[in-house]
C-alpha cells in the first residue's frame, strides 16, 4: 500500500516541475531534444535528492515525533498541497521572463523541489524504503518535466496553472489519507 502513496506523493510533487517545465518549452528559443533531458534531468535529481535530506532529518528526530507522525504528515502535505494550489491562483496572470542559461535551471530546480525536502521528513517518520521513494519521486518527476517542455512548447502557458492546481490537491489528499491510517 505504500507504493500506491509514494507514487501519489512523487504525482503531487512534480506538478511543479511539470508546471514549470511547460514554462520553459513555451518560452524557449531553441527546441532540441537536449533542451529537454537538461531540463528533466534537472528536477529530478533535485526532487530526489531533497526528499533524502528531509529522510535523514526525519529519521534522526523520529523517536522525539513518532507519536505525532501522522499529525506531522497531515499538516506537512496540506501545507504544501494549499501553497501550491494558492501560487497556481496567485501567479495565473503573470507575464513569464525570459532568461535562459544553467543558473537560472539550477535555481528553478532547487525551488520546486524545496517542498520535497519536507516530504523526505514525512517519508523518515513513516518507515517507507527511502531508496525506493526517491527513485520513483526521481523518476516521476524526469518524466513530467520532459513531457512538460514538449507540451509548454505547444501548448504554452494554458496548463500551467492547472497542473500546480491539481499537485496541491494530490498532496491534499495524501496527507489525509496517511492521517486517516489507510
Amino acid at each position: 500500500m505504500y507504493l500506491i502513496n509514494i507514487i501519489t506523493i512523487a504525482l503531487g510533487l512534480s506538478m511543479d516541475a511539470f508546471s514549470v517545465s511547460i514554462t520553459e518549452g513555451a518560452v524557449a528559443k531553441v527546441f532540441k531534444k537536449r533542451h529537454i533531458l537538461l531540463i528533466a534531468f534537472a528536477f529530478g535529481i533535485f526532487q530526489a535528492f531533497m526528499p533524502l535530506i528531509g529522510w535523514g532529518i526525519g529519521k534522526w528526530t523520529f523517536s522525539y515525533v513518532e507519536r505525532y507522525s501522522r499529525f506531522i504528515a497531515l499538516f506537512i502535505l496540506v501545507f504544501l498541497g494549499l501553497k501550491m494550489i494558492y501560487e497556481a491562483v496567485k501567479n495565473r496572470d503573470k507575464k513569464i521572463e525570459r532568461s535562459p542559461g544553467i543558473k537560472r535551471l539550477l535555481l528553478l530546480a532547487i525551488a520546486t523541489s524545496i517542498d520535497a525536502l519536507a516530504v523526505g521528513f514525512t517519508l523518515g517518520t513513516l518507515k517507507v524504503s527511502i531508496f525506493t521513494s526517491v527513485l520513483i519521486i526521481g523518476t516521476v518527476t524526469f518524466l513530467f518535466s520532459a513531457a512538460g517542455v514538449v507540451i509548454g512548447k505547444y501548448l504554452g502557458l494554458f496548463l500551467k496553472d492547472k497542473a500546480e492546481i491539481f499537485g496541491g490537491i494530490m498532496l491534499i489528499l495524501v496527507g489525509i489519507k496517511i492521517f486517516a491510517g489507510f
